[in-house]
């Protein structure tokens, strides 16, 4: 897959532009600038048909451009921006676009707090996680418009990880909080920008990258980079959200922010299909990575050592303490619900 350079990017201007007139985007009453987290190729598809809706139908009122990662600024700066309005709405979890809360640490990949994508809505919108977000960020001047599942996180490397003793120096492109985790297992988390990771890859910075599922790993060409894809993930779906500066959020007209809700859940929506199946289709039909899998009896450690995560998370505070206690309650209602929620 060609890569687009971030020069080029910015040279194009925003990713919407070009499926509206000029007439349109002049004569806008209402215009915000929205970052999302994704590069150009993954923003194709889990947040551009969203923000196009959003422009179609709010027509001259508001307009949106959409940019993808790092281009207006890095990803590890959108909160501050947001918050100064440097950027109107961003697109992201909040593990990595450093969020000043104690709730960031659950953001993209908590080990283990989700097993299947629908975990995360139900956790928000049936178990009480929408409010907390919605109380904690209200102190930050910021407006939380809703959180859905992403992709799971899996690990794509350049060699086979048949064991966990083959985890152990690999140097991996993966979150915040899951780099934390994973360094017990050896794992050495890397952070770089998200445009230099597949020539990192190329150029053996990086040994794979723990950040998607392999829907993603074919989506932004780092498939053509690696060569084996783990079938043990470390979170069945990532949480991310959708965020707007308090602000922009309450200047906006009622009916337009009731637009913007639908076309993000609309954008959540699209992700739950979209990864669902692409999980399944290419690692049945996929041609680029060979699978491969930790044994149950050694992957049961990474479960276990999970749990003891949780409960070190939520000695830093009250906060973190109820965070994770809904999550344990919640996983245990699905583990007694049985299967289909849960196969032990």
């Amino acid at each position: 897959m060609q890569k687009t350079s971030r020069r080029s990017l910015i040279k194009a201007g925003a990713l919407t532009t070009a499926a509206l007139s000029a007439p349109t985007l002049a004569k806008a009453k209402i215009r915000w600038r929205l970052q999302t987290y994704a590069g150009s190729a993954l923003a194709a598809h889990v947040i551009k048909p969203a923000i196009d809706a959003f422009n179609e139908i709010a027509g001259e009122r508001m307009q949106i451009d959409l940019y993808s990662a790092d281009q207006l600024v890095p990803t590890g700066e959108l909160f501050r921006a947001l918050q100064r309005g440097t950027i109107d709405a961003v697109q992201s979890d909040d593990d990595s676009m450093s969020a000043p809360t104690e709730l960031s640490v659950f953001g993209g990949y908590f080990p283990f707090a989700s097993r299947y994508s629908l975990d995360v809505p139900v956790l928000f919108n049936q178990y009480g996680l929408q409010e907390i977000w919605g109380e904690e960020y209200a102190k930050l001047g910021v407006q939380h418009i809703s959180a859905g599942a992403w992709d799971p996180c899996h690990f794509a490397t350049k060699k086979p990880i048949r064991s966990l003793d083959d985890l152990r120096g690999k140097r991996i492109f993966t979150f915040p909080t899951a780099g934390r985790f994973l360094t017990q297992f050896g794992v050495v988390p890397v952070t770089l920008p998200w445009e230099d990771i597949q020539t990192a890859l190329q150029t053996g910075e990086l040994d794979g990258v723990a950040w998607s599922g392999i829907t993603e790993d074919y989506t932004v060409g780092w498939a053509d980079v690696t060569s084996y894809f783990l079938t043990n993930n470390i979170s069945g779906a990532w949480a991310g959200s959708f965020f707007v500066n308090m602000a922009r959020w309450q200047a906006l007209p009622a009916d337009l922010q009731r637009l913007f809700r639908v076309c993000c859940d609309q954008s959540h929506y699209y992700r739950q299909w979209w990864y669902w199946g692409g999980e399944a289709k290419l690692r049945v039909q996929g041609d680029k990575l060979q699978l491969t899998r930790i044994p149950d009896e050694q992957w049961v450690q990474v479960e276990q050592a999970a749990e003891k995560f949780w409960d070190q998370i939520a000695m830093g505070s009250a906060l973190r303490t109820r965070v994770v206690s809904i999550i344990k309650s919640y996983n245990q209602d699905m583990l007694k619900a049985g299967p289909p929620y849960r196969y032990t």
